[in-house]
């Protein structure tokens, strides 16, 4: 059974979602990606010796500031008093590259899936930027809401 859209109106229009009537409850979303890459970028990278500068520091700052401004970017969002926000960047050899996790938190009347993804995309865009002028042919995969909770559609973990 698929769920009815709720951003699209009785004739099929876009639409903001009135969340007037909606709970406040606290709501955090797990958001991932990844940013396969040679090798040799990947040691280049956690040696610190980007020339660009710090990849991952750069990265981090970078998701957390797409995630305040998620509303800007995608149309329909509602603009969110995230309460906490953060991004997790760690090497992944088998890749090999490096796994992105961006967590949004907030206490409020809709989700914040939209701002974990968002941190957890721009942060990844940021990763290839950082670093394109050693390998690009870098890609970047696998970007996905990995958990979320709170809010009247409950619980979601990916794969379970």
């Amino acid at each position: 059974m698929v769920a009815n859209l709720t951003h699209l109106g009785a004739q099929g229009e876009a639409n903001m979602v009135d969340v007037g009537d909606k709970e406040e409850t606290t709501r955090t979303a797990i958001a991932e990606g990844f940013v396969s890459m040679q090798p040799e970028t990947l040691k280049t990278i956690l040696a610190g010796n980007a020339r660009k500068g710090d990849v991952l520091g750069t990265a981090r700052i970078a998701g957390i500031m797409a995630a305040k401004k998620t509303h800007e970017l995608i149309p329909l969002c509602h603009p969110l008093l995230l309460t906490k926000v953060s991004v997790d960047i760690e090497p992944d050899h088998a890749l090999p590259g490096l796994r992105v996790t961006a967590l949004a938190r907030v206490t409020g009347k809709t989700g914040v899936e939209m701002e974990a993804l968002t941190a957890a995309s721009v942060a990844c865009l940021t990763i290839y930027d950082m670093a394109k002028a050693v390998d690009r042919a870098m890609v970047i995969s696998g970007i996905r809401l990995a958990e979320k909770t709170g809010g009247k559609s409950g619980d979601y973990k990916a794969g379970a």
